[in-house]
C-alpha cells in the first residue's frame, strides 16, 4: 500500500476545508492533538504496569527460589 503523496495531501486538505469552514480547522486540529496525546499517555502508562507487573512477578519467582535453596541446603553431620 503506497504512502499519500504531496498532491494527495493538498487534496485532503481542501476537501476538509471545503467541509469544515476555516473557522473549524483549528478546532479539529486541537481536538486530534489532545486526543492523540491522551492516547499516547495512556498506551505509556499501561506499558508502565505491564512492565511492573513482570518486575514483581520476577521478583516473586527469584524469592521462591532462594528460599527452595535454602531449605535444600542441608546442615553438617
Amino acid at each position: 500500500m503506497g504512502g499519500i503523496g504531496v498532491t494527495g495531501v493538498i487534496l485532503l486538505v481542501l476537501v476538509a476545508l471545503l467541509l469544515f469552514g476555516p473557522n473549524k480547522l483549528p478546532e479539529l486540529g486541537r481536538a486530534v492533538g489532545r486526543t492523540l496525546r491522551e492516547f499516547k499517555t495512556g498506551a505509556n502508562e499501561m506499558m508502565d504496569s505491564t512492565d511492573k507487573k513482570s518486575e514483581d512477578t520476577s521478583r516473586v519467582e527469584v524469592n521462591q527460589s532462594e528460599q527452595s535453596e535454602k531449605t535444600n541446603k542441608r546442615l553438617p553431620d
